[in-house]
Parts: C-alpha cells; structure tokens; sequence
C-alpha cells in the first residue's frame, strides 16, 4: 500500500511534494508543507506527519520541538498524482505562532482574522523563536519595526550592522567588562540572525553543521575545506 502511493508519484519531475494539511474533525485547513520521498515513506510507515523543511534543509516530524504532533487518519492524493492532501487530528496548534491555522492573515486587509490560542514561547529554543520573528518582520510597516527597517534597507546595511557588532564585542572582550561582553553578544547574534533570515536560512542549518564539525579537529575541518 505504502509503495504503491509513493511510486504513483513522479519524483524525477518533482523532489518535493506539496501537502495540505487539513484537520479531520473541523476540516479547516491548518498548514502547507512539502513532503520528500523520504518522509512520505515514514509518514506512511507512522501516522506521524514527517515533512521535509525547504529552510532546514532536513526531514522534521511535525511537534518534534513544540509538542504539537499531527496524527494522520486520511492520505488523499490529487488527479495529477502531483498533491497531497492529508487530514490529521491535530495535538495543540498546527502554526508556530500558537493559532490554530497557519492561515489568518487577510490579503487585502491585512487583518488578523484569529488569535493566539496556545502560549508557545517555551516551545522553541530564543534562537528559533527570534528568527521566526525575524521573518515575520519582513512584511511589517518600517515605521513600526527597526528590523524591517533594517531588512528593507538591503545587504550593505545589514552587513554593516554584523561588522559593527562584531567589533564592539571585540573591544568588551579586550576591556573585560563581563555585562558589556553579553551584551554585545546578544547584538551580534541578533544581526547575525537578520542576514541569516534575509537569504532564507535557517540557524536550524547552522546547527547541523556545527553538529557535522562535532567530534572533528579544527585543523581537520579547515583542511577538508580547502580541498
């Protein structure tokens, strides 16, 4: 059964297959997300959603970090064999933001059109929640927001800030002033965030090489790299 749905798909045409995720008691649609072959086969083999993350560049399986798991009850393939569209009984929310959907922004408006119902700020560690925010900051009004002022103003300004950062953490270390040296940190880190989320890249990649490097001598890696 598992086969025969995954080799009903052209994966040569397309790695990545767009889902809908559609709760199975309310039908309200709660996300979209992509599954690879991969994580289809696993969600197949589970119940559990597995889908595979364009900005992590890695298979997560939905509420791995929050909690907020999506317990599949329904596979639906479209005409074309080229959609999926899965219905779930959700656990929790569906959205990072704690709503229930990840659809409550009105075009024309702009509105919100429901609020948050779950607090998820201890879902997720400050580094992703502050990316998240990042993100979300590209489409606020400049006025309002000094992060999509920053966003907004292009590379040059970002990068001039990084620079900036990184300098005033250098003369905290040279002083050893500990409070100025967290400080600075928290600044640098921060607008190392926003030119990571002005390419699209999540620090979750960050994270993965790092991991990668772990166990590896320094002078090991930078060899390997200069390959």
């Amino acid at each position: 059964m598992s086969n025969s749905i995954i080799e009903r798909i052209d994966w040569k045409k397309q790695s990545l297959l767009p889902v809908v995720v559609q709760d199975s008691s309310s039908k309200q649609v709660l996300m979209l997300a992509y599954m690879n072959q991969e994580s289809l086969r696993l969600s197949l083999d589970t119940n559990k959603a597995h889908y595979f993350s364009r900005s992590k560049e890695r298979i997560w399986m939905k509420g791995e970090s929050s909690g907020h798991t999506q317990t599949i009850k329904r596979f639906l393939l479209d005409c074309d064999s080229d959609t999926l569209l899965i219905e779930v009984e959700q656990k929790g929310v569906a959205c990072h933001t704690g709503r229930e959907s990840c659809f409550f922004t009105e075009l024309k408006s702009g509105d919100t059109i429901c609020d948050i119902s779950v607090d998820v700020s201890k879902s997720y560690d400050i580094i992703d929640r502050l990316y998240h925010t990042i993100q979300e900051r590209k489409s606020a009004d400049k006025s309002s927001s000094w992060t999509a002022t920053l966003l907004k103003s292009g590379d040059n300004a970002i990068l001039k800030k990084v620079i900036e950062e990184s300098g005033e953490l250098c003369f905290a270390i040279k002083d050893s002033n500990e409070q100025e040296i967290i400080h600075e940190s928290a600044d640098l880190l921060y607008h190392v965030l926003v030119a990571l989320a002005s390419q699209d890249i999540s620090p979750d990649r960050v994270k993965q090489e790092l991991e990668r490097r772990s166990g590896t001598s320094g002078i090991a890696e930078k060899q390997s790299r200069s390959r």
